[in-house]
């Protein structure tokens, strides 16, 4: 079965350049992301034997989640600065590399990273997305599996995992999400409901529709007046973090990783100070996946 591989561009960007420190090349900038990334990114696709590939930027928030929600990740930091210019520099490597990436404008790479997984899905693809968010726990099927980089294990997160970690369905994740709420995007769920407690109620319940329908069978009281009081909060958490329908399109061909332009590569590794990297350009692509192995 052919298998694409779809990368969280800003996740990996920021794990890269949290992960090494005080690298620079030889005018200075910083070059910790782009080293990192670059590494990751080829033990990925050496790992993970993936012929189509593509990586997925955040284009800004969605318009509609911040209508809803004014204070949706309102809480993260800004960019850190040297972060910032290595964005460009990776996009460079890139399109060397022979590896598609997308950024679109008010689209949130998560929206995008779905739609195009779902797509490439129902075409009888095998995808596999890398990123560490558990958001993207809802799409995971049969055929859509995640690689998190917080697993020391190297395992394709299947129903199995996601199970093991949330101790709901994939198909229960976003109910999962809307009763617990989600910190990390700064959305607040039911008071005193956390992440085993939803999961209880969607195990009893199945589902957050059917849980608020059939309310008077919680047997807590205070859990019962808790999720009364937060009925329209948790409808509205649906919304935000269910995964939004964007505009994409499934083209294989497109996707394709194609040669990478040797020459342009050594231009940009010299330019970041990479000798080794230089140095693996001039071995043959066996020895070389043995290095990543």
């Amino acid at each position: 079965m052919n298998r694409l591989l779809i990368v969280d561009g800003h996740a990996y960007a920021y794990r890269a350049f949290h992960a090494i420190r005080h690298l620079r090349g030889p005018g200075g900038q910083p070059t910790n992301a782009i080293y990192g990334f670059v590494k990751m990114l080829e033990k990925m696709r050496a790992t993970l034997d993936a012929a189509h590939a593509m990586v997925v930027w955040d284009g800004g928030l969605s318009t509609e989640r911040m209508a809803m929600l004014p204070e949706y990740k309102s809480q993260r930091p800004e960019m850190p600065s040297d972060l910032r210019p290595q964005l460009d520099a990776i996009g460079e490597y890139l399109a060397a590399a022979g590896v598609a990436s997308y950024c679109g404008g008010q689209v949130e790479a998560d929206d995008y990273i779905g739609c195009l997984a779902r797509q490439a899905a129902a075409a009888g693809w095998n995808v596999v997305i890398a990123s560490s968010d558990k958001d993207f726990m809802q799409l995971v099927s049969s055929q859509i599996g995640l690689w998190n980089p917080n697993d020391k294990t190297g395992a394709i997160w299947s129903r199995e995992q996601v199970l093991a970690k949330a101790g709901v369905e994939p198909e229960q994740v976003a109910d999962w999400l809307a009763l617990m709420g989600d910190a990390v995007d700064n959305i607040p769920g039911v008071p005193g409901v956390g992440a085993k407690t939803a999961a209880e109620l969607l195990k009893q319940f199945g589902s957050a529709t059917t849980l608020f329908e059939r309310l008077s069978e919680v047997k807590s009281q205070k859990l019962r007046t808790a999720l009364e009081r937060s009925a329209d909060v948790v409808r509205r958490n649906l919304k935000l973090v269910r995964l939004a329908t964007v505009a994409c399109e499934f083209e294989p061909e497109q996707l394709a990783i194609k040669p990478a332009n040797r020459e342009r590569l050594r231009e940009l590794y010299g330019r970041w100070g990479f000798k080794g990297m230089i140095e693996s350009l001039l071995q043959e692509p066996s020895e070389r996946q043995a290095e990543l192995i």
